[in-house]
């Protein structure tokens, strides 16, 4: 076998990954990237939130994503279920930047963008391989072993292993570090449509979020994208979108669309143009963000929630957090976990503040109207966490008042004397539990279903 060595090795080629690598390549180390796919690749996660605009101009790519089609996103609009439509949270409100516009993005399309701009900063990049396992001496990571596409196998080895590997979460998991939100667990049906309805101006690119019927505790999104395609998705618990419903998800996608009224005046007179593709998704969260001599971001560190499209934002912030950790360890040639995870205790405050929004969001008869016409003052607040801007202190005071309207749940876990709580299921019970419930669903990767 090869012996190839690096400063740093990138398990994961998504937003996380790719954003890592890059700036870490551009401010001076040598890295190597393995993606498992060739991109482009379906996903989804297409609304950025504003506060992404930083991570993009330190990786250098903010040109590239100025002169991309995707559609502008000024704002995010609430719709209750009965179709009142809130006022829209216009992101300038708060910031008078140009980072208070973000982009609406075909994920197939970002994830190249991101993952080129990666080998155009100066990492190398392999796709279409699979990292097999990652290699330890004792209880340090030192490499990796990895399938090429030829079907050889190759060792690679490094200071620091980054596990930015999604949902596969592969060091998470190994350490059985995995703690799940038992409140947070949607199922979730999407697919795209041409010639839908779009607002003019400034709300053409908006995000909606269209509640569902009572006793679903659901929403749809309504996304627009570049070329007249819309995303539109449904989320709403499980037991509610297919429990006794039968394995068609198109006839229970378009049941939900007319249901739905603000959803449905929305797409009379277009086309879907895409089959149905289904998710089950949970929230979880690591333990640990990092072991000796690695560091675990993105997914594979945790997943909230699809409503407010936190997902990339954490993502990327995760990167910046994460690569700021690995330079600190080179300065120090200090690789121990306690280094490399020196962030996660300001990682776990900014996913918290968005946590507790979720929650509200999902309180039976919770409306951002409602909380606003009590405190209007909380409305830049509301803007702020819309935006991203959750890791800076004193972000949280909103959460005050709004204990009024909803229930804000305490911390997922805290450490206490090196003991974790609350209790939650263990990995293997969970997703045991999930893939006999609800076969339809694939909790790891978007599947389709033909009509």
């Amino acid at each position: 076998m090869n012996i190839n060595n690096y400063d740093v090795i990138v398990m994961g080629g998504g937003p996380a990954g790719s954003s890592v690598a890059s700036m870490l390549a551009r401010e001076g180390r040598q890295v190597i990237l393995f993606e498992k796919e060739i991109f482009p690749r379906h996903h989804i996660g297409e609304s950025l939130m504003t506060d992404t605009y930083w991570t993009f101009r330190r990786m250098g790519v903010l040109d590239k994503l100025k002169a991309s089609p995707f559609v502008r996103k000024y704002s995010v609009q609430f719709a209750n279920a009965a179709g009142k439509e809130s006022r829209p949270f216009y992101f300038f409100e708060s910031v008078h930047h140009e980072s208070a516009v973000t982009w609406q993005v075909t994920r197939a399309e970002f994830d190249k963008l991101l993952i080129d701009h990666a080998a155009d900063s100066g990492v190398t990049v392999h796709q279409g391989v699979l990292v097999k396992q990652v290699l330890f001496e004792g209880d340090q990571a030192v490499g990796v072993e990895v399938q090429m596409q030829d079907g050889s196998r190759e060792k690679f080895f490094a200071k620091v292993v980054v596990d930015a590997t999604g949902q596969v979460a592969m060091l998470s998991n190994k350490f059985r570090w995995r703690v799940r939100d038992p409140k947070l667990k949607k199922a979730v049906l999407y697919s795209y449509w041409k010639g839908v309805h779009r607002e003019p101006d400034l709300n053409g690119g908006a995000t909606l979020v269209l509640r569902t019927e009572k006793g679903s505790n659901g929403w749809f999104w309504y996304i627009p994208l570049e070329n007249d395609i819309t995303s539109v998705g449904i989320v709403a618990d499980p037991e509610y979108l297919v429990q006794g419903r039968g394995q068609d998800l198109a006839k229970i996608y378009e049941e939900e669309v007319e249901k739905c009224e603000p959803c449905r005046r929305r797409v009379e007179g277009g086309t879907r143009v895409d089959k149905i593709y289904s998710i089950l998704d949970y929230s979880y969260r690591s333990k640990q963000n990092a072991g000796n001599g690695f560091i675990i971001i993105g997914d594979a560190y945790g997943f909230l929630d699809p409503i407010y499209s936190s997902g990339v934002l954490l993502a990327l912030k995760m990167a910046e957090l994460a690569a700021d950790a690995i330079h600190d360890a080179f300065n120090h040639d200090d690789f121990s976990a306690e280094r490399l995870g020196q962030y996660q205790a300001k990682l776990d405050r900014g996913i918290e503040s968005m946590r507790k929004l979720v929650y509200a969001f999902y309180n039976e008869g919770f409306s951002f109207s409602g909380f606003l016409r009590k405190y209007p003052e909380e409305r830049v607040h509301i803007i702020n966490l819309l935006i991203g801007d959750v890791f800076r202190e004193g972000v949280d005071q909103v959460y005050g008042p709004m204990a009024e309207f909803a229930e804000i749940p305490p911390p997922l876990y805290e450490q206490v004397d090196g003991t974790l709580t609350p209790q939650v299921p263990t990995p293997d019970e969970a997703d045991l539990l999930l893939s006999a419930k609800y076969k339809s669903f694939d909790d790891r990767q978007p599947q389709t279903s033909g009509d």
